[in-house]
């Protein structure tokens, strides 16, 4: 099982996602505190088990209701994914990958990830 990872950050709090296996799949912003990094985490638990996908990087993509994750491509033309909270703010960020499945896998890997315990390393 994965697990949350809270960190520090050069101007506050950030955390990791790890898989079961260490690998990082989705990394926060920085947060001003440490509860407001927690909140971040409880958003993720509440909303990536329930969140949409919506694949932006298909002509004519179906718009999706939030809470969703929005797959698209970035500058480097690498496949990449956001996870929304119902509000509309984004909570999660992927990383960049090469094929449009490996980023479905990601968004799979935060679905059942995001159930594991928190860490805290500060």
């Amino acid at each position: 099982m994965g697990k949350f990872v809270i960190k520090a950050a050069k101007k506050g709090v950030k955390f990791d996602l790890k898989a079961g296996n260490g690998e990082v799949i989705v990394s926060s912003q920085v947060y001003a505190s440490l509860a407001s990094a927690k909140n971040g985490i409880n958003s993720i638990k509440k909303n990536a088990p329930i969140a949409a996908i919506e694949d932006q990087t298909v002509s004519g993509f179906a718009h999706e209701h939030n809470p969703k994750f929005e797959v698209y491509t970035d500058r480097k033309g690498e496949f990449r994914f956001r996870l929304k909270a119902a509000n509309g703010q984004v909570i999660a960020t992927g990383e960049g990958y090469k094929a449009k499945k490996s980023c479905l896998n990601g968004i799979a890997s935060v679905r059942k990830n995001s159930e594991g315990p928190i860490e805290n390393t500060l």
